[in-house]
Formats: structure tokens, C-alpha cells, sequence
């Protein structure tokens, strides 16, 4: 046998072992992975009375994580919990401001720490008019936490004078002086969080009249004008969710024109709500038990409002009751 005409298995290449099942494609080697959500962090300071708590809340309500009266060393620390991916925060404002005593004092040194450790930050600075801080002081019936044993002019004039370069360093200028609760919470929005309005939630809620009226409600809406399904034998023991008993109340006369008609009325009321930031809203559909007419109405109510672009969930309160 001629040794040049057996193969030798070891110079034999063999084909690499599959990785992939069969029928599923490989991913390309130049995919690259979902980019990490960025981390932002908002320090919120400015004059004491300007509304700088307020917009604490405003950004509390678009999910942020909100810190209030944080000494300025403790920022860097906070910002270490922000990590480009896997934690649970990736967006920090803290309310940094004169409250903290002597420890303000450590602010600007530490802002030059964050920028050290690449820590990206946004300051907000909240002013009004001396003459508008000093009414709602009064109003308030609280000291400045800088006037000690003077006048409530002599701490705004302290903290002024305090505040003069982290003012003029703010990305974010917004002066208070004319600006309601809602018009500060809607600057807060548009200016620092960068959001448009949210729907709003709409709960569409049955109830029985006899187990009381809903404590939570905005509208309560009474459906008793209707014949009760209750008293035809065949329909007593189903409730508004089965289609028997929908039908038998929605096919009553004026029944689907009061749904519709509802609904048109309170278009202009849930425009309302929006513009004055009032993001829940119950509506709150009664019958005598709150098993049979209530829950059908609920249903098309609800279904009415989702067609006209609103976020609806149901609840039904006492059905189970009887």
C-alpha cells in the first residue's frame, strides 16, 4: 500500500460545529448593541421661595428621581447610581440650595468633581422679584433661612448676594414672579424635562348606589332611568358583561344617544384637565347595584372615549356583590 494515498487525519481540516439552529439567521457581526439610556442629572437651586419644591414635585410626577435639600458633597455619590445600564435610576434632580447651611459653601468645588468624572449635569435656577419672595413669605408666616435675627429683605439680600455666579452658570433660567403652580409645573416640562403633555388616565368606573358613591370620583353619572335587567327572570343571574344583558339595556330608548351625548359633553372637561395638569380622572357610572345597567354603560362610555384617542381602563366595583 502506498502511504502517500492514505489520507492523514490529523492534516484533514474538519468543518467548524454549527452554532446557530437551522432556520435562524446569524446576527451581523457589525449589529451593534442597543444604545444604553443616558443618565441626566438636574440640580435644582435658586432663591428661597421661588418654587423650587414645586418643581421638585412637577419633575417627581414625569418619574423622575427627585432628592430634596441634598448637602452638595453628597452629588457625586448620587450620581454613581446613575450607570449607563442596569441601574434602576437614569434620571436624578437634586434641590440644592442655602437650606443646607454651611455646606453650600461646597458646591462649586464639587460641580468641577463631576465634570472630573464625566458626570453631565444641568443646573435650574428658580428666581423672583424681591417684592414677590416677600409675599409669599408672609404669606407662608416662615422665616428666611437667612435673616436671622433681621428682616425677611435682609436674607433675600444675603442669599442674592450668595447665588450671584450659580445664577449666572444656570442652563435653565425660569423666573417664577407671574407664574402659577400649574404655569411653573408646564415650564418645568416644556423647558427641563423636554415633554409634551400627557394623556391623561381615565378610569371608567361601575358602581351600585346602594354600596355608596365612589369616594375618588370627578363625575358620577347615574344610569337608574334605565329598566333593571334584575327584574326579567332570564337576565338576573348574568350581569352588564354578558351580551344578553348589554344588549337588553343598550337597545332602550336614549339609552346609546345619552352614551354618545356624554361622552361629547365631557370633551371640552378632559381638555380642561390637561391644560390644568390634572392627570387621573374617575368617572364613576351607577345603578341601583351596580351589576347590571352600570356595567354596560361603563363598557360603551369607555369605548366611546378610546375612539376619541383617551386612555381608558375599566373597573367594576360590586358586581360581585349579589
Amino acid at each position: 500500500m502506498n502511504p502517500q494515498s492514505t489520507p492523514d487525519h490529523h492534516d484533514t481540516e474538519e468543518p467548524a460545529p454549527t452554532t446557530v439552529p437551522q432556520g435562524i439567521p446569524a446576527l451581523d457581526e457589525s449589529t451593534r448593541p442597543p444604545s444604553a439610556e443616558r443618565p441626566e442629572l438636574l440640580i435644582i437651586t435658586g432663591m428661597s421661595g421661588a418654587g423650587r419644591s414645586r418643581t421638585a414635585t412637577a419633575l417627581e410626577d414625569l418619574d423622575w428621581f427627585v432628592v430634596d435639600n441634598l448637602p452638595p458633597k453628597m452629588l457625586s455619590a448620587l450620581a454613581r447610581m446613575m450607570t449607563a445600564s442596569g441601574g434602576a435610576v437614569h434620571r436624578l434632580a437634586a434641590v440644592v440650595d442655602v437650606r443646607s447651611g454651611e455646606f453650600f459653601a461646597d458646591l462649586v468645588s464639587v460641580l468641577g468633581e463631576l465634570r472630573t468624572q464625566g458626570t453631565d449635569y444641568r443646573i435650574i435656577f428658580l428666581d423672583a422679584s424681591d417684592a414677590e419672595l416677600v409675599r409669599r413669605y408672609e404669606q407662608v408666616r416662615r422665616a428666611h433661612p437667612l435673616q436671622g435675627d433681621g428682616r425677611i429683605m435682609d436674607g433675600i439680600a444675603a442669599e442674592r448676594k450668595l447665588l450671584t455666579d450659580l445664577r449666572e452658570r444656570a442652563d435653565v433660567l425660569i423666573d417664577t414672579t407671574d407664574l402659577t403652580v400649574h404655569d411653573l409645573a408646564r415650564t418645568v416640562r416644556e423647558k427641563v424635562a423636554g415633554e409634551a403633555e400627557r394623556p391623561l388616565n381615565l378610569t371608567v368606573l361601575s358602581f351600585g348606589f346602594k354600596y355608596g358613591l365612589p369616594l375618588d370620583a370627578d363625575h358620577v353619572v347615574d344610569v337608574r332611568f334605565l329598566q333593571n335587567p334584575y327584574w326579567v327572570n332570564e337576565l338576573r343571574h348574568l350581569t352588564g358583561h354578558d351580551a344578553p344583558v348589554s344588549q337588553y339595556v343598550l337597545d332602550q330608548p336614549g339609552a346609546r344617544e345619552f352614551a354618545e351625548r356624554y361622552v361629547e359633553a365631557l370633551v371640552p372637561v378632559l381638555d380642561g384637565y390637561v391644560s390644568e395638569l390634572k392627570p387621573y380622572v374617575t368617572i364613576a357610572v351607577g345603578c341601583t347595584g351596580g351589576r347590571h345597567r352600570s356595567v354596560a354603560m361603563t363598557e360603551v362610555i369607555a369605548e366611546k372615549l378610546r375612539a376619541r384617542g383617551q386612555q381608558v381602563r375599566t373597573l367594576h366595583r360590586d358586581v360581585g356583590r349579589e
